[in-house]
């Protein structure tokens, strides 16, 4: 008999002040590894940035500190010190209470990227050190902050204390008419995984906000890496695209649609390449939506509705099979766009703090109507651009219909063979997703040892014959055509291409095991662009990973220890033969230059067995930078891979 728990007033909780964010910090940054860590920073640098939308800032500086801290400055008005009338300083109120800020009015901030009033002192909360100086009126103010608790009242600063505080090259003096903002913080590795910030992250995060933002400089300094970059474009969106599109060929110029009405302007930048992949990003007021919202919508439907009425003024719709016309996903191939709402900010409606997604129904109207009316516009202007474009759109299409009838084809035969799985494929006898992994093996020989030394309650194995398909520039009627992708497509139960439902996926863990070489280390690159390009929902789920074998096996005396590197290899052999005493410390050493060479058991206690194997999980933080990457590494141009392996040869590394 179970003892009843006690439900009384006792256990009713009341969070006060910022408790709540530290309680649940992934409602407020979305989550608490590298991607909450960088929207920390994210969130400070934008109230910078709208102090530029307020028309006062020209400058925002970030600096990366040795000790792992981040500093950010701009020369906007600096927020206010004076007393609110809670009775403590508007500075405290800001940085110590949610929905509290200047952006709820509408007088302080007709535009900006914030709302909610949660962002500075949200960061405070998870930060273990936070602190605020304030210039304004020739003089310095400051307050600290631990975990978002208020160490003292506002104060104000010396000159001694700004050139301990702050980078000497930002030369701040209190003498001076300096204004502004300068908030540092240590973000709190109780509540966060990592705390080491990205550098790369943080320039793109920058550089996106120049190109948003005309006339606003910004300013990285890494101190670790003694890193500098410096960003500031007039071209405004044009230029991001273009920049985008960098080491692509271009087959039209850059389609630039603005329009305002009332308080709210879109502009609209697209271009087509020849590229496959689509690049398409929205921002509302600075802000990068990376989950959409309802202007793409808006910008999807008005594309689509352009190309298609164009092509029937043509006569060139007929191109097509009938019951074929043109779909969305045939006008994605190549795209690359960039749909930019600036609107008031107490009208914004976004889907949670982190502002991943627009939700104002107004706004899909609205650039639907102005993306129609501007592409229409262009297209009877520039008529060669206009035919290009239809060429890569049809081109497209035909493709897709080419691919499912292949894939209709390849099902049939499936289905009259009566093979609904391939044969090469030893599945787990586990039908629970989400305890299922499937391991995608380099050759037969070592696939025959991974599947007597796994588990086959739930790991599944796929045996690859060799190298497979460069699917970076291949179309799906090649991918299900080819063998060992069409018997992973058929294992993997999701389907591919328009009829993909990730839903039905059979395994949540999909591991690539490949060998410790260069044709290793090719095959696993060529299922990864597979993923990549054809199945991203895959990566984006957190479902694909990648084994690592040891490189060493290490004998001394009747121990065998493994080692992934030359130094792990080293460091081995000295602890242990030291451990093992004189005598008794023989070493023998095997350097394993494939999985074929471990015998089933071996294999299952160095790769898959999961209290002592070794997985890396793959996943996209940059999405242009790894499309730019791929399309150098695995494209059809040989000059930009050379010109790639050439810069960066001395710099590889065995990575785990």
């Amino acid at each position: 008999m179970t003892q009843k728990q006690t439900y009384t007033a006792k256990e009713i909780q009341v969070l006060e002040g910022l408790e709540p964010v530290r309680k649940r910090p992934g409602m407020f940054i979305g989550s608490t590894d590298t991607r909450g860590l960088h929207e920390s920073l994210r969130e400070i640098v934008d109230n910078s940035v709208d102090e530029s939308f307020a028309g006062v800032a020209k400058n925002v500086w970030v600096q990366i500190g040795k000790d792992g801290g981040a500093t950010i400055r701009d020369d906007g008005r600096g927020i206010p010190v004076d007393k609110h009338k809670s009775g403590v300083s508007a500075l405290e109120v800001t940085m110590t209470k949610l929905h509290a800020g200047g952006k709820f009015g509408g007088s302080a901030y007709k535009v900006s990227g914030g709302l909610h009033g949660v962002g500075a002192s949200v960061v405070n909360a998870l930060s273990k050190d936070f602190r605020v100086v304030v210039l304004r009126n020739n003089e310095a103010y400051y307050q600290e902050y631990e975990q978002g608790r208020v160490k003292a009242p506002v104060a104000k600063a010396s000159q001694k204390d700004l050139d301990s505080w702050l980078p000497a090259k930002w030369g701040v003096k209190t003498h001076e008419d300096c204004t502004g903002t300068i908030t540092t913080f240590y973000p709190d590795p109780e509540v966060f995984q990592t705390t080491d910030f990205d550098s790369q992250k943080i320039k793109t995060l920058l550089r996106d906000r120049a190109y948003l933002v005309p006339g606003l400089s910004f300013h990285y300094y890494d101190e670790r890496s003694y890193e500098e970059a410096h960003f500031y474009f007039e071209g405004g969106i044009k230029s991001l695209v273009a920049h985008s599109n960098r080491g692509k060929q271009a087959i039209s110029d850059v389609i630039f649609v603005t329009k305002e009405e009332g308080d709210l302007t879109v502009d609209v930048a697209i271009q087509y390449t020849d590229a496959y992949a689509e690049n398409v990003k929205g921002f509302v007021n600075g802000i990068n939506t990376v989950d959409g919202g309802t202007h793409l919508t808006g910008f999807r439907i008005a594309l689509t509705r352009a190309v298609t009425d164009y092509a029937k003024k043509a006569g060139v719709s007929e191109k097509l099979t009938e019951g074929n016309g043109l779909t969305g996903d045939d006008l994605k191939e190549g795209l690359t766009a960039v749909v930019y709402i600036k609107m008031p900010s107490n009208l914004l409606q976004f889907e949670s703090q982190t502002k991943a997604k627009l939700n104002n129904p107004e706004i899909q109207g609205f650039v639907q109507s102005a993306v129609k009316e501007g592409i229409d516009t262009y297209f009877e202007e520039h008529p060669n651009d206009a035919k290009s474009i239809l060429e890569k759109v049809f081109l497209a299409a035909r493709a897709r219909i080419a691919a499912r009838a292949a894939k209709e084809a390849v099902l049939r035969k499936g289905a009259l063979e009566g093979a609904s799985l391939p044969g090469k494929l030893a599945d787990c006898q586990s039908k629970d997703a989400e305890s299922s992994e499937l391991y995608i093996v380099e050759g037969d020989s070592a696939g025959g040892s991974a599947k007597q030394g796994r588990d086959r309650r739930f790991q599944a194995i796929l045996p690859l014959g060799g190298k497979i398909l460069n699917t970076e520039r291949a179309h799906l009627d090649k991918i299900v055509k080819f063998d060992e992708l069409r018997d992973l497509i058929i294992a993997l139960g999701a389907g591919i291409g328009d009829v993909v439902d990730y839903d039905k996926i059979r395994y949540n863990r999909i591991i690539i095991m490949t060998d410790a070489d260069v044709d290793g280390e090719h095959i696993k690159t060529l299922l990864l662009t597979f993923f990549y390009r054809h199945m991203p929902e895959v990566i984006a789920r957190g479902f694909l990973y990648v084994a690592l074998p040891p490189l060493y096996r290490v004998q001394i005396g009747k121990e065998a220890y493994y080692s992934y590197t030359e130094e792990e290899r080293e460091a081995v052999i000295k602890d242990k033969t030291a451990q093992a005493g004189k005598g008794n410390g023989k070493v023998t050493i095997q350097r394993y230059k494939g999985l074929g060479e471990m015998n089933p058991i071996q294999l299952w206690e160095t790769t898959m067995d999961p209290k002592t194997r070794v997985l890396k999980k793959i996943g996209v933080d940059d999405a242009e930078e790894a499309d730019r990457i791929f399309l150098t590494l695995m494209g059809e141009e040989v000059a930009p891979r050379k010109k790639f392996i050439q810069t960066h040869a001395k710099m590889a590394t065995l990575d785990i």
